[in-house]
């Protein structure tokens, strides 16, 4: 069997212009938190709306993962496919549902086609600012992953 060489490593400027169209793109990620008290993984599929800045999430105030988020504050987001990943950690702010703004409220239910707040089960909307991203497609990206550190993005 033969393969293909992969494409060459996109510069960084490119990476960044595809991630952030990525993010403009997908509905749904994965989000993974640890549970506060046994540290136990958790991993499990969430809609998302990317504002330019932050990524807005939302989750049952009761699940293993509004708990986690809630507790520790922090999480780690992937989306995108294997072969063309983004990883972003961030810091979360939670927003209880009545103090989050209608417009974005309403830009969250008209982007995911849920809306929480007609609910009647308490649910915690997720603000998270990234800290970290990466992003890569191929293993000769693997080295320069890193697109954002403590929040800034990197110049190539």
């Amino acid at each position: 069997m033969t393969t293909t060489p992969p494409p060459p490593a996109r510069p960084r400027r490119q990476r960044i212009e595809d991630t952030l169209a990525m993010l403009d793109r997908l509905v749904d990620c994965w989000v993974a938190t640890s549970d506060p008290e046994s540290g136990a993984p958790q991993l499990v599929p969430l809609s998302f709306v990317w504002d330019g800045v932050t990524v807005l999430l939302s989750t049952s105030a009761s699940s293993p993962t509004g708990r986690a988020l809630v507790a520790t504050g922090g999480v780690r987001l992937a989306f995108g496919a294997t072969r063309d990943v983004v990883m972003v950690d961030g810091d979360v702010e939670v927003i209880d549902a009545a103090d989050l703004s209608s417009e974005d409220g309403d830009r969250f239910a008209l982007r995911t086609g849920f809306d929480p707040r007609s609910l009647r089960a308490r649910y915690l909307y997720f603000r998270v600012r990234p800290t970290r991203v990466q992003a890569w497609r191929e293993e000769n990206e693997l080295a320069a992953r890193d697109l954002m550190r403590d929040g800034d993005w990197l110049d190539d």
